[in-house]
């Protein structure tokens, strides 16, 4: 009996040993056939329906209505749920109230400080650094239509509105008012008067209309233009410091630019075709409060009628330019004259 149970032992063990291949085979023929399912499926044609894009389009957002729309910005302004303004607590609203207190203090504290270093630093009276001083430029009047003057002596009208422009500009030169703010100056000697501290009011010396004769508006209100026989205000620009010349005083000069000269006839200069020294150096307009600049006037005696004549009036003195090819008005002034009967 014991050998038949110790086969049939063996039996069953010989019967495990080999049902348990067949198995294993079977669970790796499974894999395979899943990977070749899954790799068949990838491969395969899409459907008609998965064609269709149409289906992956975005549907289009329904349109709100103006009352939508109303309410959803009653809740953006006041949000009665969670007590948002604009879309913000109390707590948030005020950080950044802070924030940007502070940020824009702190950039107004900066700026006053620079412009307190800046203002420090520079005199109101003169300039800090002046270096290089260019040439004066001169500058005429009447200056309505740019740099022309045309009219005929005959009509008033044409004519008028220079001699409007010569009274205003001579306005500050009357003799009333030169003799109670200025004084009496040497003639040809600078005004020198940098022994005064720095913020004194510097005395001007007196300029008085009267001087300017034909052309001063006083015997003639009309300037010469009811005549034919115009007259033009010369005047050189003021430059803080600047001694013209070097000494000698800067003289003017008149003539035909392009044409024969005989056209522009007889000029005469008042009250002379020089700008005194003494009316410089010039302080500001802080220090020299009265101060009156020297003016030449022009007087075009003979000019031919109905010709159009370009005249130039320059500058002349050491340390003047009036030929720069690039600023027609330094040191020179050039104009159209039209005279007609």
């Amino acid at each position: 009996m014991e050998p038949t149970s110790t086969e049939g032992g063996a039996e069953e063990k010989s019967l495990k040993t080999l049902s348990s291949p067949p198995h294993r085979v079977i669970l790796k023929h499974g894999q395979e056939l899943e990977e070749e399912q899954e790799e068949l499926a990838e491969h395969q044609p899409l459907e008609q329906e998965d064609l269709n894009f149409e289906r992956w389009k975005r549907k289009p957002i329904p349109k709100r209505t103006l009352h939508q729309k109303i309410d959803d910005l009653k809740t953006y302004l006041w949000n009665a749920e969670t007590n948002e303004f604009m879309g913000r607590s109390g707590k948030s609203w005020s950080l950044i109230l802070l924030f940007y207190s502070a940020l824009y203090i702190f950039l107004a504290a900066m700026f006053g400080g620079c412009m307190f270093c800046l203002m420090w630093s520079i005199s109101p009276y003169h300039p800090t650094y002046n270096d290089r001083v260019m040439p004066p430029g001169m500058t005429m009047a009447p200056h309505l239509e740019g740099h022309e003057i045309a009219f005929n002596a005959s009509d008033r009208k044409s004519w008028k509105k220079y001699t409007r422009s010569m009274d205003e500009y001579l306005r500050p030169y009357n003799d009333g008012g030169q003799e109670r703010k200025n004084i009496r100056c040497t003639h040809n000697t600078y005004f020198m008067q940098d022994n005064l501290e720095e913020s004194a009011e510097r005395k001007a010396c007196q300029f008085k209309r009267s001087w300017l004769g034909d052309c001063s508006g006083l015997q003639d209100p009309h300037y010469g233009y009811s005549q034919g026989r115009p007259c033009i205000l010369l005047r050189m620009n003021r430059i803080l410091g600047y001694l013209p010349g070097q000494g000698t005083p800067i003289n003017v000069t008149c003539g035909v630019k392009k044409g024969p000269p005989e056209v522009l006839g007889e000029i005469q200069f008042f009250p002379k075709s020089v700008f005194d020294n003494k009316y410089y150096p010039y302080y500001g307009k802080l220090r020299h409060v009265n101060y009156s600049a020297p003016v030449v006037a022009v007087r075009f005696a003979g000019v031919q009628y109905d010709t159009h004549i370009q005249v130039q009036c320059k500058l002349n003195g050491k340390g003047i330019i009036n030929d720069s090819p690039t600023d027609r008005y330094l040191g020179s002034v050039t104009f159209s004259l039209d005279v007609g009967a």
